[in-house]
């Protein structure tokens, strides 16, 4: 187990993100929920953190406020095999508001960013010929969810 948890910082919703994750992903699990005390800062009794773990990543939502907020200058890649595995997560991160970015970038519901992409896709662009490389970048540049057939035939084609 790694010891790096990654701490997501939630204003008021943490429960139901981390609720929404163990839901998104198969190999996932809640795990503790802390609440407020008298001391503060959140009301006593209301969940300060939840824990949870998707794919064997810890990660803790914690419920700190309105000081910040998401950006996509974090996001979490995630790596998959088949087509149909993309577009069964993509289509559960973009539910309820998410939001489709581009080049296999997504927002979720929560502003949480994702990079879900295909296996071997780094192969495509760091092969031996740099044009079918150009290829397979050119037409990732032009989807949102992406099309490991449609990156492969332009890759091929070149």
């Amino acid at each position: 187990m790694s010891p790096i948890t990654t701490f997501l910082w939630f204003d008021g919703n943490a429960e139901q993100a981390a609720n929404f994750y163990v839901s998104v992903f198969r190999n996932a699990r809640l795990g503790r929920i802390h609440r407020y005390t008298g001391a503060g800062p959140g009301p006593k009794g209301s969940v300060m953190t939840v824990e949870f773990e998707i794919e064997g990543q810890k990660f803790v939502a914690l419920n700190g406020g309105p000081h910040y907020s998401f950006t996509p200058a974090i996001s979490f890649a995630v790596s998959l095999k088949t087509q149909e595995e993309i577009d069964a997560l993509w289509a559960r991160l973009t539910a309820d508001g998410g939001k489709e970015v581009q080049c296999g970038w997504l927002t979720d519901k929560f502003g949480v960013s994702w990079q879900v992409v295909p296996d071997g896709l780094v192969e495509l662009f760091g092969g031996p010929d740099p044009k079918k490389n150009a290829a397979a970048m050119q037409a990732m540049f032009a989807m949102k969810k992406l099309d490991i057939a449609a990156i492969r035939r332009a890759y091929d084609a070149a």
